[in-house]
């Protein structure tokens, strides 16, 4: 057995089954924790009756999705309504394969590197996570016009906007990690912020940090950007015409996109399976047990991000369609041009990793665009800059 597990392809393979058993799992519960947590924010209990403390509760909703009719209205475009739904939980269940789960490990304590927890590493995985990413929009838009339904269409033609639009700055804020630690595979930005010296992207270049974070809450559709969705407006948007189990696979989707996302920005900025001075979490731990310490630390920072998703999406409305836009066109997407200008004059200048100078130029960029809009603020309303003026009642006169 131990011979088999030495080889990559067998490792690999086995690791393939138990991660995406663990996130199959994990996207249940998302479910019930989402409805916790958001019972939790506004006072309420949550689901309660379904098993102690109601953890049976996504067992009864698999078993509602599995057994409920499955309607197909008449008009819809029949193929395209029955694949979008795959396309769009299969996508988010094929990013995780190159993300690097536990580092190198020594299977046998011989001193020799036998694998490396991390299902394909392709040494362009960056790209790899990039393009699957990019490939999710499909899901939605095809659902969307699938439907034969016009609320549905408009949802697609929000997503298309939404998705091309935060793509921008989402690919600019990674380029600024790219050009600071010179590669684009996953498993070497995560050792670039390990060891003597060295320091969490985050540190050097938390701007871009929030630009990304920004853009993937963006990206996976969850409020304050999930516009594709707005009841107030458009029913239920893209899904509005799906029932049972299709339906369900589109919000299973989005928990699997949502992981896959948490574990990019993790790995991105925050050292993936790394903590500082944590014995068993350095590159020259390599035993089994590191490994799967690595993989438990890295799953924790993963549901830690689940939770800020889940927090944010309880706490804060979503925006206007015309606000979501104008966040990326005219502040995200000027913000990290310029983040990624500064970055790569710190290459030039040698001072990639030099604190002071990038942490220095993030804080200065942040007071300068606080000043910025604090200065040209107008007068809060809830409508659009270039609509009409409101007619003015006129008073009655006695």
């Amino acid at each position: 057995m131990l011979d088999i597990l030495k080889d990559q392809f067998w490792f690999s393979a086995i690791l393939t089954v138990v991660l995406i058993g663990a996130i199959m799992g994990v996207v249940a519960y998302c479910i019930y924790f989402e409805r916790k947590i958001s019972a939790w924010i506004q006072d309420r209990v949550g689901p309660n009756r379904v098993g102690p403390f109601g953890l049976f509760q996504p067992l009864a909703d698999g078993a509602k999705f599995l057994f409920k009719e499955d309607i197909i209205p008449a008009n819809v475009d029949k193929p395209l309504f029955l694949i979008a739904p795959v396309i769009a939980f299969g996508l988010a269940m094929i990013g995780f394969a190159v993300l690097p789960w536990g580092g190198n490990v020594d299977l046998d304590a011989d001193g020799i590197i036998d694998v490396t927890a991390q299902v394909a590493d392709p040494g362009i995985g960056l790209l790899y996570l990039l393009g699957v990413g990019s490939l999710g929009i499909y899901g939605v838009v095809l659902g969307g016009w699938a439907n034969n339904n016009k609320y549905a269409f408009f949802s697609a033609m929000r997503s298309t906007a939404q998705m091309l639009s935060y793509e921008i700055p989402m690919g600019i804020a990674i380029f600024v990690v790219v050009i600071t630690v010179g590669t684009l595979r996953l498993e070497d930005i995560v050792l670039s912020q390990i060891g003597e010296g060295n320091v969490w992207n985050i540190v050097l270049h938390p701007f871009a940090f929030i630009i990304l974070l920004i853009t993937i809450f963006a990206e996976t559709n969850r409020t304050p950007f999930d516009l594709a969705e707005a009841e107030q407006e458009l029913v239920g948007g893209y899904h509005t015409e799906y029932s049972a189990l299709k339906f369900g696979m589109f919000f299973l989707g989005e928990y699997a996109h949502m992981i896959t996302g948490s574990g990019f920005i993790t790995i991105l900025f925050l050292g993936g399976w790394h903590l500082p001075g944590v014995p068993g979490l350095q590159p020259g731990d390599v035993s089994i047990w590191a490994m799967l310490f690595k993989m438990t630390v890295m799953g924790a920072k993963i549901v830690g991000f689940l939770f800020l998703f889940m927090w944010v999406r309880w706490t804060i409305p979503r925006f206007r369609f015309d606000q979501l836009m104008r966040l990326s066109w005219k502040g995200l997407l000027p913000i990290s041009m310029i983040l990624a200008g500064y970055a790569t004059t710190l290459v030039y200048l040698g001072k990639a990793t030099n604190i002071p100078w990038a942490l220095g130029g993030n804080v200065a960029l942040l007071v300068i665009v606080l000043i910025y809009n604090g200065l040209r603020s107008g007068e809060i309303t809830g409508r659009q800059a270039n609509l009409p003026a409101i007619a003015r009642p006129v008073e009655a006169h006695s």
